[in-house]
């Protein structure tokens, strides 16, 4: 994607990050939610990759065609999700289709003769479409940050807080870090749609 180096490098750890957590996760879990984290775990991991800086990492031409295919496959099995249980697929299918989107545009200054989608700054998409999924996410960071907000009644009425014990066996199971991981890729998502 565009961007400072710097810039590129953090939104790469904040995704690796995050898509390191949710292969975790998915070795702790069973069901749906282990499919559910399986694929937080491609989208992070595969955001962490997209979003390395042109100006260190230089990506070969066909990657973001790869990239194409791995998110319309992935936007595929989370279409077969949301028509089947609805729900958390949804925002699945939004995030692979919005990948999907962000690749093709990617894609495109490269097939026109660019040497690197994102080093040559006219990368590009539709502007209502990005301006769509931009509001779509923006709204989607806000009400999973506000989820995360302890309410009044939570907050300790005198003296220090005290964290006591480890993460303890259970920590793929709380649900808080799955909505920080969730968080943190829409916001991702966004400096990346905010950049194409």
């Amino acid at each position: 994607m565009h961007g400072a180096t710097l810039s590129g490098w953090l939104l790469v750890v904040l995704c690796a990050a995050t898509g390191v957590y949710c292969l975790l996760r998915m070795r702790a879990c069973a069901g749906e939610e282990r499919r559910a984290a399986g694929g937080e775990a491609l989208m992070g991991l595969g955001m962490a990759v997209m979003a390395l800086p042109a100006t260190v990492v230089a990506q070969p031409g066909w990657s973001w065609a790869v990239y194409a295919a791995v998110f319309g496959g992935a936007a595929l099995f989370g279409l077969a999700g949301a028509a089947r249980r609805g729900g958390h697929h949804l925002h699945h299918l939004v995030g692979s289709l919005a990948m999907l989107y962000m690749a093709v545009a990617m894609a495109a200054p490269v097939a026109q003769g660019a040497h690197s989608g994102h080093a040559t700054g006219t990368a590009g998409g539709i502007p209502v479409l990005t301006g769509g999924l931009l509001l779509y996410y923006t709204v989607y960071v806000l009400r999973a940050g506000a989820r995360l907000a302890p309410a009044p009644s939570a907050l300790p009425k005198t003296g220090p807080v005290t964290v006591t014990g480890g993460p303890g066996p259970a920590w793929a199971h709380r649900p808080e870090l799955t909505l920080v991981c969730r968080l943190s890729m829409a916001l991702a998502t966004v400096a990346m749609l905010v950049t194409l």
